[in-house]
């Protein structure tokens, strides 16, 4: 995380804060000098809090922290480019959470493969009561996942990934095979 940077100038140095008085005082100038180093990393990040926040502009470190503020938990053998993708897309897929174009949109972005989900169920609506309604009763989705090598791609791992974001009460059955 962040820390003493060598060399960083306060943008606002504390000895200039100080009454005519204490300025004239070397040993004083000294004591409030160790409090500039210790905040120049903390005035200059504030500087630049929005680029702290935009998971594009964001230091490295900060993206796996902007993921657990929308509820994310990245892997580590994504690679960057792919971690500062799902964390800028998170808002947009909150929006349409749930539903099998925002479960296809995330498995694509982490797989980096082609997503085709099928779901069992149907809908349906009839005059007489009690007749059998179409497709299967359970609350399945078959995501099959196309991707060049399928050993590259850690199955359990994604399994987990699909699993956090379709719904809670509908079962899932992960394929990875070659394009």
């Amino acid at each position: 995380m962040r820390g003493v940077i060598d060399d960083l100038d306060s943008p606002v140095p504390l000895s200039l804060q100080l009454p005519a008085i204490y300025q004239e005082d070397e040993f004083t100038q000294r004591f409030v000098s160790a409090f500039d180093v210790v905040l120049a990393p903390v005035l200059a990040a504030l500087d630049d809090l929005a680029a702290y926040v935009d998971p594009s502009l964001a230091p490295d470190d900060f993206v796996e922290w902007l993921a657990g503020w929308v509820g994310l938990e990245l892997s580590g053998s994504w690679g960057l480019g792919i971690r500062r993708a799902i964390v800028a897309d998170a808002v947009h897929s909150y929006r349409r959470g749930g539903t099998a174009g925002a479960i296809k949109d995330a498995v694509a972005l982490a797989s980096g493969g082609d997503v085709e989900i099928t779901e069992s169920g149907g809908a349906s609506w009839s005059s007489t009561p009690q007749s059998a309604l179409p497709g299967d009763d359970s609350a399945t989705m078959r995501v099959l996942v196309r991707v060049d090598d399928p050993q590259q791609i850690d199955a359990a791992r994604l399994s987990a990934f699909v699993a956090s974001v379709k719904p809670a009460h509908v079962a899932h059955v992960l394929e990875v095979v070659a394009r």
